[in-house]
């Protein structure tokens, strides 16, 4: 089959031909339709990630046709259109990843192939109203912010979120799901392009988080937040605290902008704000996010659909961060 290879950091990807997976029971090839970039993707090819393998085939997200499966009893399963849950090895605590927790893409070889090797326990149906471009989309950045809204965050209809950076693809995706669930949502964003459709897709206001007075501009616009999701941290982290309602929950999964800096810690603890950290998701985090996706038809957000043997444009674009949505790439 053909496949997306990294053979070293710092080096191009290499399209070339690789031999396809064999099966165990328990285990379906799928025939990938579609996968998408995620930020570790970048940082992988670059030799910034923890467990770095090579050769390896990257890529969390994809979604396609089930081909092959290891045994009989998994039967049920071929030829089902089929997007691909790609957390495995959860545990049996739903508060926090085992330490066999792996995710698709590294150490496991991913999606950017013609084929996938995937346990048949993360297969899920593809929701009906979505091509492979946008059911490919949906599945890294779905289940993180699904479990950064909701089960960690406690978000609920009426409730005033902020999601801090909405141009990439979690971003975009939270301010979906927030407002599918009835949230008010607000954004930041460097790009007054980026906040114009973050408005489209039903923010009900944005700032540009380059402006000097950018936490006041949210305070006065919103009256605070009671749900704030932010992957970047630095040196902004310690606004959040001033514009988190008293009983707030601020909820990390990222740390773009470089470390948390000192905070106060009287204004957290006298207001009951809680700082909550998470990463992914459980297999239940992704049935929920699917479950809503296909209550609410939503459709996420798509910057740019490359060739699979284009790999290392998607890349240099996701490396400038100039997109808003999800990147994919198509077989």
């Amino acid at each position: 089959m053909k496949a997306i290879v990294l053979e070293a950091a710092d080096k191009p990807l290499v399209y070339k031909e690789v031999d396809k997976p064999t099966l165990q029971p328990g285990e379906a090839l799928v025939k990938i339709k579609a996968a998408a970039l995620n930020r570790r993707d970048y940082w992988i090819t670059v030799g910034k990630y923890a467990g770095i393998k090579y050769p390896t085939i990257l890529g969390s997200d994809g979604a396609g046709i089930v081909a092959e499966v290891g045994s009989d009893d998994d039967k049920r399963w071929l030829n089902k259109e089929v997007v691909i849950d790609p957390a495995s090895g959860w545990g049996d605590n739903p508060n926090f990843q085992s330490d066999n927790f792996k995710i698709l893409g590294l150490p496991a070889d991913g999606t950017f192939a013609e084929y996938v090797k995937v346990p048949v326990e993360n297969l899920h149906a593809k929701p009906t109203h979505l091509n492979w471009e946008q059911a490919a989309a949906i599945p890294l950045a779905g289940i993180t912010t699904y479990r950064a809204l909701f089960t960690k965050g406690k978000a609920v209809k009426g409730s005033k979120v902020l999601v801090t950076g909405v141009g990439g693809g979690t971003g975009a995706f939270a301010l979906q799901l927030a407002v599918a669930a009835g949230c008010q949502v607000f954004v930041t964003s460097g790009s007054g392009d980026k906040l114009d459709r973050a408005k489209h897709l039903g923010a009900a206001a944005g700032v540009n988080y380059k402006a000097q007075d950018w936490a006041e501009q949210l305070a006065q616009l919103s009256g605070g937040f009671d749900v704030i999701i932010d992957s970047a941290l630095g040196d902004g982290f310690a606004k959040l605290v001033d514009l988190c309602n008293p009983g707030g929950r601020i909820v990390i999964f990222g740390g773009t902008a470089g470390n948390i800096p000192e905070l106060n810690g009287r204004k957290i603890f006298w207001r009951q704000i809680q700082i909550l950290g998470t990463m992914m998701g459980n297999p239940d985090d992704f049935k929920g996010m699917l479950a809503l996706v296909n209550e609410h038809q939503i459709i996420p957000a798509i910057d740019e659909v490359f060739p699979l043997n284009e790999a290392n444009a998607a890349v240099k674009k996701l490396e400038h961060s100039s997109q808003f949505g999800k990147i994919v790439l198509r077989t």
